[in-house]
């Protein structure tokens, strides 16, 4: 005997698993992971502290 499918919640989920899919691409193509985009804010902040560590006051 068949299993019985809901199909509002099969076109749901298909509707899902494709965009997901799409999501994936789209990120693979052009995105960064959060890792990455963490280490680069890292970075650019550690090299304003150094910058403005070099400043000599003028008062």
């Amino acid at each position: 005997m068949a299993e019985i499918v809901n199909l509002r919640q099969a076109k749901k989920q298909a509707a899902r698993k494709a965009a997901r899919a799409e999501a994936d691409a789209n990120a693979a193509k052009h995105g960064r992971t959060k890792a990455e985009r963490d280490l680069e804010k890292a970075r650019v902040e550690k090299a304003i502290r150094q910058l403005d560590g070099h400043l000599r006051d003028t008062d």
